[in-house]
């Protein structure tokens, strides 16, 4: 299966989301009102899945989520662009960082989506996409975060949710740098992009099976 799907990307004209960059629309900024009343209080929280794009509409659609922020984190370079994390010596992986009302969405239940919408038994790497900057990671912001992290790999890992151990690193958060105004929304304002068609299409629509019923949508 792997095979056929890097064949039928190579037909599509790349190998990586780094390297469709420059298929992209002109920038479109964030949605500035969310779909329902932004509630006082929101909790963060931040995850690396692979590519970005694909990551984000994951979590976009998730109810009681209010924004996702494209961006870098993990690395030693201040600043960065994409340019520099696609290289893969800046550290850093692609993440979001989800703002979401703990009231409507717990944070177990965006554990249980971030490992419905990419793969944590591959290393530093993400289908077509490979490099530090793709590895699966989650940042805590609290010790009992970290804890919540772990146990919920802990639990994965003796079920056998997946067919080979998770290797995500869970870290703690340093600083996030959201990713340039074209990097945000992406997925939604590039529908005909090649990367999009093969190989982020077919994720979100997988991540929505596994999520039925915490949806936006089906309210």
């Amino acid at each position: 299966m792997r095979v056929f799907l890097f064949a039928f990307i190579f037909l599509l004209g790349f190998t990586s989301c780094a390297q469709t960059r420059n298929e992209k629309k002109a920038p479109t900024a964030k949605a500035a009102t969310p779909a329902a009343p932004r509630p006082d209080s929101l909790a963060v929280a931040t995850f690396a899945g692979g590519c970005f794009w694909c990551t984000e509409e994951a979590a976009e659609k998730l109810r009681g989520v209010y924004d996702v922020i494209s961006g870098y984190t993990g690395g030693t370079t201040k600043n960065p662009t994409y340019a520099q994390i696609s290289t893969g010596q800046t550290g850093h992986a692609e993440a979001v960082q989800i703002h979401y009302d703990p009231k409507t969405i717990s944070y177990e239940t965006l554990l249980e989506a971030f490992f419905a919408a990419h793969d944590p038994t591959t290393l530093n790497r993400q289908g077509p996409d490979e490099g530090t900057q793709y590895r699966s990671a989650i940042f805590y912001r609290t010790p009992a975060e970290k804890a919540q992290i772990e146990a919920y790999i802990q639990k994965l890992n003796a079920a056998r949710a997946f067919q080979a151990p998770i290797v995500t690193e869970v870290a703690a958060l340093q600083e996030f740098y959201p990713a340039e105004a074209e990097h945000q929304d992406f997925y939604r304002h590039n529908p005909d992009n090649p990367y999009m068609r093969a190989v982020s299409t077919p994720k979100v629509e997988k991540f929505k099976k596994k999520m039925a019923g915490k949806l936006k949508e089906e309210e």
